[in-house]
């Protein structure tokens, strides 16, 4: 059911991978408090639920990292479920959130809807869950309104799917801009530093350092 745990005294992460698509939906957690947050939780919910429950956190947000259908499908009614706000995405990804419904029939996603967080976020926004802070990345380019969480003290980021291990986000889709994605990933996020470490929103994990020295669309391969 789930994949890749990682904690140490101050913070745990673990990946449930969710729909067709094998998105990673992440529970994060202040490791003193065992409060959370679930990021992206694109579908199945009952999954999410019961990693929430062997965990043994609990969760008081939602994060959103962008709108598309595979990170976003169940967070209304994981919402209504545990009773706890949603944060994010940027609001340029309004249009996606309006049309998830229709998104999820392309790809015979039903029980899904349409809906608006609690809050949307910005760049430099602060999203906090217990002791753990998070700065907000608006890194467009994938869609027009991805953000990435950072955690500085940890040397870590949830990026959705702005990057990944060895390649990009794609670009092809509503709002898409290749050389903006570039951008983001150049201006923002690898400035952080190469030892952040980062879970993406598909496949596994890597570092930024290990992503400017390897990755083809970064070195100029692609």
């Amino acid at each position: 059911m789930t994949e890749q745990t990682e904690t140490n005294p101050k913070a745990g992460a673990i990946i449930v991978p969710v729909t067709l698509f094998e998105q990673n939906c992440t529970i994060v957690w202040d490791e003193p408090t065992k409060k959370a947050a679930v990021i992206d939780p694109g579908g199945d919910v009952q999954r999410i639920l019961e990693a929430i429950k062997q965990t043994g956190v609990t969760v008081e947000k939602i994060w959103l990292t962008h709108g598309h259908i595979d990170h976003v499908g169940g967070a209304d009614e994981l919402r209504e479920t545990l009773k706890v706000p949603i944060e994010g995405p940027h609001v340029g990804d309004k249009f996606l959130l309006d049309n998830v419904v229709s998104s999820g029939a392309r790809f015979g996603m039903t029980g899904v809807r349409d809906f608006a967080p609690d809050r949307w976020l910005d760049d430099g926004d602060e999203v906090s869950v217990g002791d753990l802070r998070f700065e907000i990345l608006h890194c467009p380019g994938h869609s027009p309104g991805s953000v990435v969480y950072f955690n500085g003290a940890l040397r870590f980021a949830v990026v959705g799917d702005v990057l990944f291990n060895g390649s990009v986000g794609r670009t092809d889709l509503p709002g898409g801009s290749h050389s903006m994605l570039i951008n983001s990933i150049k201006n923002k996020l690898l400035p952080l530093g190469d030892d952040v470490g980062f879970i993406s929103g598909h496949g596994a994990g890597s570092s930024f350092g290990q992503e400017r020295m390897t990755n083809p669309f970064l070195t100029g391969e692609v």
